[in-house]
């Protein structure tokens, strides 16, 4: 079963079980507000079909809202067929009976997690980070990053906002932040480099305010939905099978769990609405949660598609602990390098990050302080960006291994509330992707027409390129053999490899090029290494007489304790 027919198979079970209990108990309050998702509705985002499904979805939205007469409220065209609408018990009731819907689900609310170098882009090595560039000077990281939240200040001269949807209201233009959250957030994500205000960990991104939020901070599931479906929508205009934003951050969670199958065994919608735009190619950073304790209650946290932020708190923006408790907020003094007291911990977390006492922007072109997992989350989407500014073909599960392997345990992991210990953002060796280079030795493959093996090592240069080269080999002739001893590098580390060439005896004579590629989504460096084949050279023997020019071509020739023996005859020997 594919996974979009399970989704669908569980949003059918759902619809069955919905009615009735519900419906009684909304008497008092007659319109209340519903997600209505519909039969067959494909993801307008799959590989194989990038946005072909999403005219059948609308069409399919327009036929359903006409036939039940439902003012639609929110579409949901790309990542799921369906729409919001505020719904009275008898639309309800004929919703679930229409052929063409698989589920009418009530909508959820959803809720906040709560030029100077700010301590946390420091801390995760923003300063010295070759991507980054931080230097005074207003070079813009050349990636988009979504931030769904209470939207953005677009007219905060430290930010570079280049548009945004609101689905928090009627009007989808009204994106700016009304609250203060999601520019905050956007600060440490992408602040410019320009001697003013702060700095971010990826200087100058695009970025794209996603409203979700109303001014209170509160909002609706389908609010959340319609953000992401937005999203899924933005192509790359050079390249429509990629998306045009490589990160999306998340600082907003609701009550929820994984269910391990994109939703589709529990009909979580969100879940899978964040399954698709992930397999789209979108990197989702989601904020652990603030409850002090597991992130698995949470959701996105808890899902796995995702890259979960706990917070750390950091007071100096430096490893070692030597900051102090010079920080409050939550209701107390978080030592320096310490895991926070509010963050939420847990298997389902991937990444910590600074969340305690984080400097960012305001709206009104103002800065302040703000604490949460909310502050985590945007240092790791910031590092996204600068990794996919030179690496934009990355996929989200590649992303998340490079940010992994980054990561350091230069941290007081004794203060993490559980034995599972995630590490440290660090930037610090994120640089443009470079080349590869490859140096054998020995440099040629030399053996005689009798045949033999050589091994020869290969050394790879790699001092930007951490990501997993798949090594290949090709030329090599019908009879000769060629192996390497292994075909994936991964890390700056693995830096070296061995192929072993084989020519069996009586192989014609001639130079034959066998080339060694390694490769990460499109040639990356390569070396050809000429083996050659030559004719077995002629060695002349001889001794003082008959006797010793025999011995001397049988000990040539033969091993040790073979009872061969040439005879040597001619003239001119003093026997």
């Amino acid at each position: 079963m594919s996974r979009l027919v399970a989704i669908t198979a569980a949003l059918l079970a759902l619809a069955v079980v919905m009615p009735t209990g519900a419906l009684a108990a909304e008497a008092a309050d007659p319109s209340q507000p519903y997600i209505v998702i519909l039969r067959g509705g494909g993801s307008a985002v799959e590989p194989a079909a990038v946005g072909q499904p999403a005219r059948r979805n609308a069409a399919a939205i327009d036929r359903v809202s006409s036939r039940n007469a439902i003012a639609v409220g929110r579409r949901f065209e790309h990542l799921l067929a369906g729409f919001a609408a505020a719904l009275a018990p008898s639309e309800v009731r004929a919703l679930a009976a229409d052929p063409d819907v698989a589920a009418v689900v009530p909508d959820e609310p959803i809720e906040l997690m709560s030029q100077s170098m700010p301590t946390g882009v420091a801390r995760v090595g923003g300063r010295t980070s070759p991507a980054a560039l931080i230097d005074g000077v207003d070079e813009r990281v050349d990636a988009d990053v979504a931030v769904v939240d209470t939207g953005i200040d677009g007219a905060h001269p430290d930010l570079n906002v280049v548009g945004g949807i609101n689905c928090s209201s009627s009007d989808p233009t009204a994106w700016r932040d009304e609250n203060g959250h999601g520019t905050h957030v956007a600060g440490t994500i992408a602040a410019k480099d320009d001697t003013n205000g702060v700095v971010g960990v990826a200087p100058g991104a695009r970025l794209w305010a996603i409203r979700i939020l109303g001014a209170d901070g509160s909002g609706l599931l389908s609010w959340y939905i319609c953000g992401l479906d937005w999203i899924a929508a933005q192509r790359d205009p050079s390249d429509a099978s990629r998306p045009l934003i490589e990160a999306v951050n998340m600082s907003v969670a609701k009550w929820g769990s994984d269910d391990g199958a994109c939703g589709a065994a529990n009909g979580d919608l969100l879940h899978s609405a964040i399954c698709r735009l992930v397999a789209s190619g979108v990197t989702v950073v989601a904020a652990a949660a603030n409850d002090a304790g597991p992130a698995s209650l949470r959701v996105p946290a808890a899902y796995d598609e995702v890259i979960t932020v706990s917070a750390l708190a950091d007071t100096d923006g430096r490893p070692g602990g030597a900051g102090g408790d010079r920080c409050y907020s939550w209701g107390s003094y978080d030592v320096d390098d310490t895991f926070a007291d509010f963050s939420n911990y847990g298997l389902d977390v991937d990444l910590i990050a600074p969340g305690k006492c984080i400097w960012s922007s305001k709206p009104g072109n103002t800065y302040g302080w703000s604490s949460g997992t909310s502050m985590a989350a945007p240092h790791v989407t910031g590092a996204i960006a600068l990794y996919k500014a030179s690496r934009p073909w990355a996929t989200p599960a590649e992303v998340k291994r490079a940010l992994l392997y980054l990561g350091s345990m230069s941290w007081s992991t004794a203060t993490d509330p559980d034995a599972i210990h995630e590490p440290v953002l660090d930037v610090a060796r994120i640089g443009p992707m470079g080349a590869v280079t490859m140096t054998p030795s020995p440099a040629a493959v030399a053996v005689t027409a009798a045949g033999g093996t050589v091994p020869v090592t290969l050394t790879l240069s790699r001092a930007t390129v951490l990501e997993e080269l798949t090594l290949s080999v090709a030329g090599v002739p019908a009879g000769m053999t060629a192996s390497l001893d292994r075909t994936k590098l991964f890390g700056f580390e693995a830096t070296t490899a061995t192929l072993t060439v084989t020519v069996p005896e009586g192989f014609s004579t001639g130079t034959y090029p066998i080339t060694v590629t390694a490769d990460w989504h499109g040639t990356h460096g390569s070396v050809t290494i000429p083996a050659v084949v030559s004719v077995r050279p002629v060695t002349q023997l001889g001794g003082a007489d008959r006797y010793a020019t025999s011995a001397a071509i049988s000990a040539a020739t033969y091993a040790p304790g073979v009872a061969v023996a040439y005879i040597a005859a001619g003239f001119g020997y003093a026997d």
